[in-house]
């Protein structure tokens, strides 16, 4: 059996046994005012004091004392103490009793005295090695570099404020707490003073002149955080946020590398959708997945999510070699999952999916492969269908040849009412979803998951600007009042995969995206962050939308209906399916068309047939005008 103490604690068994002696000398000096009669004599003779150190020690032994440095003891620590110094106070009494080695019994009040000076002793000793060490240095302020202001007084805030004492190596040093609750105002955590509320925060900021401001307040809302860098940018001090609570409990962190600048996801104004990933990815466990698209901003972040819940195997499909190369790196190297199997090739493929599909047999699909660029689809129309459109009936298709259980959509709100050709091939693969998953003869459970741009994926508007604030400007915005829908990728990705463990018939789901966000503002907003200013320092220009281009997305469109799903932040869309066998006609002409590069047949046909979609139970133009008649 392993010993509970070990060589290099041997010198805080050596402090103790000091405590201990102390303590049952002093309880007889404390008991008697130093004037106790001479039969008491035997008890403080060196035998009987050794004798109550050997009985004391094993008893802090076996509670757990010499596991822990004492410069990291807590409350909890302290609680043990109290427990162990207790348990030993009644051993001791009780070998004294069965010893009996002297008439005169040990004094009721000398146990009481003992007991409290040895508890006051262990934890007062804890307490002070901790002060000691972790006290800062005189000269902190400017040895350990910059002054800054914690916004916030909460659990993130104390974690946060330990490590930056303890860390001198982070080059901060705390000079004050601000907190939205008043109640808070002058008293301490950790020796830092909570200076006042954040309405006090500009005043603040003008007395104290930190170097930065730290936010540290994890539930704080865009709308909170904009508030906050206002006021600091007003009195031109540098604004950085730190990690999440949950990031901060785990403890495996680098906190010198997690603190950085507020960025525009901090500040966008909507509230984060947090979902319990390991409650509804239940489906998931112990499923051999198939991602294609595996290393795009979505396919890569849903492979990230997927790995935590325990696959089988991860199956990762991408056309892309350095994008796979990397998230097959990620997963192997940096998240120690190994249950990975990335495919290099063209999920357009029909025979390399069968190889794919025979040899893995996935039983969940997340189909994330696609183009998604608007400009760049218009010029390119014949690859949009080909690897939109006509991709998603190969998988769908393999998918159900091989059995797979279900079958998940990646779309995009371009498809509701396209304008372009990106739009117009997404909403054909959403009537292939519906199709599929209505017909009799196939038990692959369908759904496609609806949602608008994420936050800082590959070509979206916020890289681009961030390279474009880097250069100097100008910030290029195609119109002042055009909007988009925001969220981000990890959000995102987190309902694609609750969406899937409840669609099953062709369902279509749109995902919550909060309110709409003017792209002016966005752009607005991240030259404020870059510590410039809106026209002065870096110029916005209007450049005109691009063909196709709407000025307000939508999530969903007026012949459709939206109801509440079982999951809060995702909707059911519904509406009449797809009729399958005039979707497969289609779907054949079109790539008849796109095999013989007749680009401008394929855009007239593509136009057709989303203006003109046949759907089962629908009434056809002509039919209504004859009940009309009728009528």
């Amino acid at each position: 059996m392993r010993s509970p103490v070990n060589r290099h604690r041997l010198w805080q068994v050596a402090v103790d046994a000091g405590l201990v002696a102390t303590a049952w000398v002093a309880s007889w000096y404390v008991r008697f005012d130093g004037d106790w009669p001479r039969y008491y004599d035997r008890y403080l003779e060196w035998d009987v004091v050794v004798l109550v150190v050997g009985l004391t020690l094993p008893v802090f032994a076996v509670f757990g004392f010499y596991n822990r440095w004492w410069r990291y003891v807590s409350t909890r620590d302290m609680w043990g103490a109290v427990r162990g110094v207790l348990v030993a106070g009644v051993l001791v009494f009780l070998a004294f009793t069965v010893l009996d080695f002297h008439p005169a019994k040990v004094p009721r009040g000398v146990w009481v005295v003992f007991v409290l000076l040895l508890l006051a002793a262990v934890a007062g000793s804890r307490l002070l090695a901790r002060t000691l060490i972790e006290r800062p240095a005189a000269g902190a302020i400017v040895a350990r570099g910059k002054e800054v202001i914690v916004v916030g007084a909460g659990d993130a805030a104390q974690l946060v404020l330990r490590e930056l004492l303890r860390n001198p190596g982070l080059g901060y040093t705390p000079i004050g707490l601000v907190d939205d609750d008043p109640r808070k105002k002058n008293l301490r955590l950790h020796g830092v003073r909570v200076l006042g509320t954040t309405a006090e925060l500009p005043e603040l900021l003008r007395e104290r002149r930190p170097d930065e401001l730290l936010i540290a307040i994890p539930s704080a809302s865009g709308e909170v955080r904009d508030r906050i860098v206002q006021m600091a940018r007003a009195e031109k001090v540098p604004v950085k946020t730190l990690p999440s609570l949950p990031e901060l409990i785990v403890g495996d962190y680098n906190l010198a590398g997690q603190i950085r600048p507020v960025e525009v996801e901090d500040v966008l104004g909507r509230e984060p959708v947090e979902a319990d990933l390991e409650s509804i990815a239940g489906y998931l466990t112990g499923e051999v997945v198939l991602v294609t698209g595996a290393g795009g901003s979505i396919g890569s972040e849903l492979c990230r999510q997927i790995a935590r819940v325990g696959p089988t195997r991860l199956v990762l499909v991408d056309s892309s070699e350095p994008a796979l190369f990397e998230i097959e790196r990620e997963l192997v190297d940096e998240r120690g999952f190994h249950a990975t199997a990335a495919v290099l090739g063209d999920a357009g493929n029909a025979t390399k999916m069968r190889q794919i599909f025979d040899k893995y047999r996935p039983g969940v699909v997340f189909h994330a492969a696609a183009y998604k660029h608007v400009p760049l689809m218009e010029a390119n129309p014949l690859e949009a269908v080909r690897n939109n459109t006509l991709v998603t009936r190969t998988v769908a298709d393999v998918a159900v040849e091989y059995g797979a259980k279900r079958f998940v959509l990646i779309s995009t709100d371009k498809a509701v009412n396209p304008k372009t050709v990106m739009g117009q091939s997404k909403a054909l693969c959403e009537w292939i979803v519906e199709a599929w998953g209505h017909r009799p003869d196939t038990a692959t459970r369908f759904c496609a998951v609806r949602f608008g741009n994420v936050l800082g994926s590959s070509g979206s508007v916020i890289p681009i600007f961030r390279r474009q604030i880097a250069r100097g400007g100008p910030v290029t915005v195609t119109h002042p009042e055009m909007t988009r829908f925001f969220m981000t990728i990890p959000e995102a990705v987190q309902l694609v995969i609750q969406a899937g463990a409840i669609g099953g018939q062709g369902q279509v789901y749109v995902l919550d995206m909060g309110d709409p966000v003017r792209i002016v503002d966005l752009a607005d907003t991240m030259i404020r962050l870059s510590g410039k200013e809106p026209g002065k320092d870096i110029a916005i220009e209007f450049i005109g939308a691009r063909p196709g281009e709407k000025l307000h997305e939508e999530l969903w469109s007026e012949d459709e209906s939206v109801s509440p799903s079982p999951y809060e932040a995702i909707m059911l869309v519904t509406r009449p399916p797809i009729d399958a066998g005039w979707l497969e006609e289609e779907l054949d002409a079109l790539a008849q068309l796109v095999e013989e590069g007749e680009t401008l047949e394929l855009i007239g046909r593509l136009n057709a047939i989303v203006a003109a979609p046949r759907r089962v139970g629908a009434v056809t133009g002509s039919e209504a005008g004859a009940t009309s008649e009728t009528r």
